[in-house]
């Protein structure tokens, strides 16, 4: 049986600590299933792991926070080309609605990125997830990027780990502002902050 949904999206100075505390605990849940280290960054109440967005769409049912995708402009570069994006992540689906076919509604976001004048939506993914984002990805709404290594700064800077990391990860782009002919191509895109 499929959830329905109410999305609302909000900035985040919109959001008011019980909805970081609800958030934190939608999180933990979602990410600690795959391991206790997942989960770790949303503790004390933090509803965000690396980059803070600054747009949300939450999906509320009756249990309440049930699907989450946030959102930041920024520029990334694409091989050698520094390209303005609204980098899509901290994508969850509450762990009992998983395989019901809950897909974050694009269409929802899309005159919001319209009116931020950003040519491109841009997200990346473990490729475990290459299934789920090929049903999102139909009818043009976005397209994988496959082949291609993403550098993230680290949140969290540590005397003993490196400062960035190099991933190989499934990128989706959606055009927003401009056609997909127009996206650079490049084997590495820069992200230039930590990943959302």
């Amino acid at each position: 049986m499929r959830s329905d949904l109410q999305w609302r999206l909000c900035w985040e100075n919109e959001l008011q600590l019980a909805d970081h505390v609800e958030l934190s605990d939608f999180f933990r849940k979602s990410y600690g299933r795959t391991g206790a280290f997942n989960a770790k960054p949303f503790d004390g109440g933090r509803s965000w792991a690396g980059a803070r967005p600054e747009l949300r769409a939450i999906g509320y049912d009756a249990h309440g926070v049930a699907a989450h995708v946030g959102i930041l402009c920024r520029f990334i570069k694409v091989g050698e080309v520094d390209l303005l994006v609204a980098e899509m992540g901290l994508y969850g689906i509450r762990p009992d609605l998983e395989g019901l076919g809950i897909s974050f509604p694009l269409s929802a976001v899309f005159p919001v990125l319209q009116q931020l004048g950003v040519p491109f939506a841009f997200g990346t993914v473990r490729h475990a997830m290459r299934n789920h984002v090929a049903r999102f990805c139909r009818g043009g709404v976005a397209t994988i990027v496959s082949g291609v290594r993403v550098r993230s700064t680290i949140a969290d800077v540590h005397p003993n780990l490196p400062v960035t990391r190099l991933e190989d990860v499934l990128v989706l782009v959606s055009p927003i502002g401009r056609s997909m002919d127009e996206w650079s191509s490049g084997a590495l895109i820069d992200r230039n902050g930590p990943e959302l």
